[in-house]
């Protein structure tokens, strides 16, 4: 029994990491809506895995950037137009994941619909907007790490702002 206590106990993870968990995975704002990490999550935006070895202000710098590379603007024929993550093409179709949605929301459209598509100039990366606190960019990024190297180190407020 106390062998069993003393186990739980060593493998508990720090307040941290805990915190940066549940900001992660939160389901109306929380980065887990479009990443997966340690099987959880939607698997929309990039792998966050190997950002697990940045420093800490790089992650932050990645989180908080306001256009990135993967999003698109779709136009459709019937003029709707919305930012995406472009996903799986078959011979007529493509599936979008509409960024206006949260979660992403698949979206199958025939590609003869699609009018246009172009580089994102207005999306913005949801933590941008969100207003986190530096302390909580600490715990999501500390989750981050442990999540992608098993690194339980606590990563300070200062090194994120």
């Amino acid at each position: 029994m106390l062998f069993a206590a003393l186990f739980l106990m060593q493998s508990a993870l720090p307040p941290q990491i805990q915190r940066g968990q549940v900001l992660f995975m939160d389901a109306s704002k929380g980065c887990a809506s479009c990443h997966a990490l340690k099987g959880q999550g939607t698997a929309v935006g990039p792998d966050l895995k190997m950002a697990a070895s940045l420093a800490p202000r790089a992650i932050v710098t990645m989180m908080r950037s306001t256009l990135t590379s993967y999003v698109q603007t779709v136009k459709l024929k019937n003029g709707d137009t919305f930012p995406a993550m472009p996903g799986a093409k078959d011979g007529t179709a493509v599936t979008f994941y509409d960024l206006s949605k949260m979660p992403p929301a698949p979206r199958k459209t025939e590609q003869a619909e699609v009018d246009s598509m172009r580089n994102n100039e207005t999306w913005k990366h949801p933590p941008l907007t969100r207003g986190y606190t530096p302390a909580e960019m600490a715990d999501i990024i500390a989750y981050v790490k442990y999540a992608g190297t098993g690194d339980k180190k606590k990563v300070d407020p200062d090194d994120v702002e």
